[in-house]
């Protein structure tokens, strides 16, 4: 089964980029990755740009809107993503565990659905 973890972080509980302490944690980021793909489970993943950089779509009425910035107003932004196989949801749960930000934010784990 396919599994997507959502990568939640509040900006100020990570290092900041440049720092002594940047590199080391994207280290953890792409060993987690290196992992999955010497298991065969990682399908894809990235990190996001800020939440400054998004826009918005919704349809009311008819009416397509866009709108700069997130529309929900949060502390955590969704910052990056891992899709990955796992046999069940213990299995996603060992996986999404080893994420770094789950130890300033937050991890949200969803099986993908298979049409």
């Amino acid at each position: 089964m396919k599994y997507m973890a959502l990568i939640y972080e509040d900006p100020a509980g990570a290092p900041p980029a440049g720092s002594p302490d940047w590199g080391p944690l994207m280290q953890r980021y792409m060993a987690l990755a290196q992992a999955l793909q010497a298991e065969g489970k990682w399908i894809a993943g990235e990190g996001l740009a800020g939440p400054e950089t998004a826009t918005t779509l919704r349809r009311r009425g008819g009416q397509l809107e866009t709108m700069d910035g997130p529309f929900a107003e949060t502390r955590e932004h969704l910052g990056g993503f891992y899709l990955f196989e796992a046999a069940d949801l213990d299995e996603a749960l060992a996986w999404a565990a080893q994420i770094p930000s789950v130890d300033w934010g937050s991890i949200e784990l969803r099986p993908v659905m298979e049409y």
